[in-house]
């Protein structure tokens, strides 16, 4: 049996392993390695601000019109111990069903994210700890129509990406128009809603709000909800599915709605509607409770009419019926009985 290491010895090979995970190259520093990216995603993909001192962006913003180039710089940083190898392209960009600014597949690209272009360094190689200042363009065609373009950078590497929006603008004519279309009611009590479609109608982006009114036939008036922002941004040519919660809506009325949208630099759009609110699991039950008794006398009255003509009950017949009819003479029962030909 070994004897039990001393405290120096524990010192003393804690310090190897440490200066193992410390040599590049060895299989500790590998594992090393891979812990500190496994807690975070080892790279970052964002704007060039040019310089330290100047503000952070967020996105790209890119204006000017039809047939020039553009260009602006995307930064990419190694915050990790190994080796980075990242791809870059562009995307079109499009609204999520609810509204959310979404990147489209690497295929497919048909409008802005065709327009971009890394050139020769779409593929980008960082070392450990480094960053790396990657130039682009964005090439708008001379029959580009004028208004909002949205798009987006995208960085992938090892499975991951990231998406970096760009805003571009096509000088021309700028056209804000929204509609609010198929309107109806969904759902009973606290669970109702309005649910409506929007659909941006012009050719640059909108931040629309929305305002809800119902008047009931029998409960007046009421204000669901007044105007508030929607959380949504509505690209051009772009139509999402929203819903309006409204618990306080009547159990039982016929309810005309009137949805306005609103957004800056657009008119107004009304979309009008008409429901009825009826309660239809306690009228289904109510109606049953109706007709079970009325169904009863209808099977009541057929049953006594299929009865055979013996059990209906008819009176018995006179005498003149019994002696052949209305025309032949009424025969006493006593001159009946006595034998033809017989004295008296």
């Amino acid at each position: 049996m070994l004897p039990a290491p001393t405290p120096r010895t524990l010192r003393r090979l804690a310090a190897l392993l440490l200066l193992a995970a410390a040599l590049p190259g060895t299989p500790a520093a590998a594992a090393a390695a891979d812990a500190a990216d496994a807690g975070g995603p080892g790279w970052t993909a964002a704007p060039d601000t040019g310089s330290a001192s100047a503000a952070r962006r967020t996105s790209f913003y890119l204006a000017g019109p039809a047939g020039t180039v553009l260009e602006d710089r995307l930064a990419l940083a190694n915050t990790g111990d190994r080796e980075r190898t990242v791809t870059l392209r562009g995307a079109d960009a499009s609204d999520t069903p609810d509204g959310a600014f979404a990147v489209r597949p690497a295929r497919g690209a048909q409008d802005v994210g065709s327009w971009i272009s890394f050139g020769a360094a779409a593929t980008v190689t960082l070392p450990p700890h480094t960053r790396a200042v990657v130039p682009f363009t964005v090439t708008v065609p001379p029959a580009a129509p004028p208004g909002d373009h949205p798009a987006a950078v995208v960085a992938a590497e090892g499975g991951r990406e990231a998406g970096v929006r760009v805003d571009l603008r096509v000088a021309g004519p700028a056209l804000a128009a929204l509609t609010v279309e198929e309107v109806s009611v969904r759902g009973h009590g606290a669970a109702t809603a309005v649910a409506y479609t929007l659909v941006n109608r012009g050719n640059v982006a909108l931040t629309p709000a929305l305002a809800l009114y119902a008047e009931g036939a029998l409960g007046g008036a009421s204000a669901a909800r007044p105007a508030h922002a929607l959380p949504v941004e509505l690209l051009p040519g772009r139509r999402v599915a929203l819903t309006e919660p409204w618990p306080g809506a009547p159990a039982f009325d016929r309810v005309s709605l009137r949805l306005t949208a609103t957004a800056p630099g657009a008119a107004p759009a009304t979309a009008t509607a008409t429901a009825w609110r009826v309660p239809w699991g306690r009228a289904a039950r109510a109606g049953a409770g109706l007709l079970l008794p009325g169904a009863g006398a209808v099977l009541l009255v057929r049953a006594l009419r299929r009865r055979p003509p013996g059990r209906r009950g008819k009176p018995h017949a006179g005498p003149q019926e019994r002696a052949g009819g209305p025309n032949t003479p009424a025969v006493s029962e006593s001159a009946a009985s006595e034998p033809m030909g017989a004295s008296r």
